[in-house]
């Protein structure tokens, strides 16, 4: 869905827990954070000290529930009726941040006319292919552009093809009698929630989302952050001191290991990992043996991931230097190792338990005790012939 999102100005997210002294108010989903992130947790107590409001929206009474100024019994995996719900409120009563939200994300911007949304699709949006079950054709989803390729825009925010039109239409399922109905919070305690958030947003305060695994590990994980952002970006609460959507991870070095990176499937940046996997019909796999083929396959029109052909020039550069002008490697690009399959977690699970894995390195996770069947895990690393751990812990 084209949602919202920023465009220019002083985008980003919170980054260190530090920050969330500054924050007006602290809401906390999909995590038991004073026990899970402790040290972390300790800025929210210094926060709430000096008049932070702290809501611990969870279907579980925790430690962090009993530190909260107040505590919302939800139902599992309803949080994005929850927050939905907030978004409908703040679009019909307009008690969003209406300067930051104008001038700062993409709410005028107008989409093409031909775009279609989940109500005139039966749940699905405008493009997508039946037969790979994916969103083959995503031409509808760009904006309406001038002869220069500039996005048109109404300012006024009343064409039915603006970003904040199409929101208001997409939102309005969730309403208070939703969130008491699937949620089971009654209609005046998530309207408690609301106050708090509007309240300590707008121009002189700010307020912060902290979330785990408790998001990122439903089926629809994705789409509930995504949800917070926008959430975040209506109250002007994204690329200021004490707001923005924090993401607790649950280990030590799962970031950084990201980052370096360590995953199979990603380059550093965050750039997909190269297939080898060519052109099949029947598969609907896409080439990747040259650096332009990837680029057409990993990137994309709009949006940040436009930046993909110089964000990958730049690594071939760091990493191989003048080597990328030799004119056999496709500026570097032919050195990179390429894919040849789904070297996932659980997958190499299940390859170790039936003995074709032999050695393992392990970075940055504890699937004896973490990981999804943790039984299975240890009989897989049974099978191993040798083992390293590298940790900052003995686990």
């Amino acid at each position: 869905m084209p949602g919202l999102g920023t465009t220019y100005g002083r985008g980003g997210a919170t980054t260190f827990p530090q920050d969330l002294v500054n924050s007006d108010s602290i809401l906390i989903m999909g995590s038991n954070m004073a026990e899970a992130h402790p040290v972390a947790f300790a800025n929210v107590v210094k926060a709430k000290e000096r008049g932070t409001k702290v809501i611990h929206v969870d279907p579980h009474y925790s430690r962090t529930s009993a530190l909260a100024n107040m505590y919302v019994s939800t139902r599992a995996g309803s949080d994005i009726v929850f927050l939905g719900a907030i978004i409908r409120y703040l679009l019909e009563h307009k008690a969003y941040f209406h300067e930051y939200v104008l001038n700062y994300t993409n709410v005028a911007m107008l989409i093409r006319e031909d775009f279609q949304d989940t109500e005139e699709l039966d749940g699905i949006f405008s493009g997508y292919d039946a037969e790979t079950g994916t969103y083959a054709d995503q031409n509808s989803w760009d904006y309406q552009r001038d002869e220069y390729g500039k996005p048109l825009t109404d300012p006024t925010l009343q064409d039915e093809h603006c970003v904040f039109q199409i929101m208001r239409r997409h939102f309005a399922r969730y309403t208070p009698e939703m969130v008491e109905s699937v949620c089971g919070v009654s209609r005046e305690q998530w309207m408690q929630v609301v106050q708090m958030l509007v309240e300590n947003s707008g121009r002189e305060r700010t307020g912060a989302i902290c979330y785990a695994v408790g998001w990122t590990q439903q089926s629809k994980g994705v789409q509930i952050i995504r949800a917070a952002a926008i959430l975040q970006l209506l109250l002007g609460n994204i690329g200021r001191p004490g707001g923005g959507v924090m993401a607790l991870r649950g280990h030590a070095s799962i970031q950084g290991s990201t980052d370096v990176p360590t995953l199979y499937d990603l380059l550093a940046g965050y750039m997909p990992q190269p297939s080898a996997l060519l052109t099949d019909k029947h598969t609907n796999k896409v080439s990747q043996q040259t650096l332009a083929e990837y680029i057409e396959t990993a990137g994309a029109k709009t949006g940040w991931w436009s930046n993909i052909p110089a964000y990958i020039v730049s690594l071939l550069k760091a990493w191989y230097g003048e080597n990328v002008l030799d004119k056999d490697s496709d500026s570097g690009y032919r050195w990179i190792a390429k894919i040849t399959g789904d070297h996932s977690h659980l997958v190499t699970s299940y390859a170790m338990l039936d003995g074709k894995v032999k050695g393992y390195f392990l970075f940055g996770q504890n699937p004896a005790a973490g990981s999804t069947n943790s039984r299975m895990q240890r009989k897989a690393l049974e099978q191993l012939d040798w083992m390293v751990v590298r940790d900052l812990y003995e686990v």
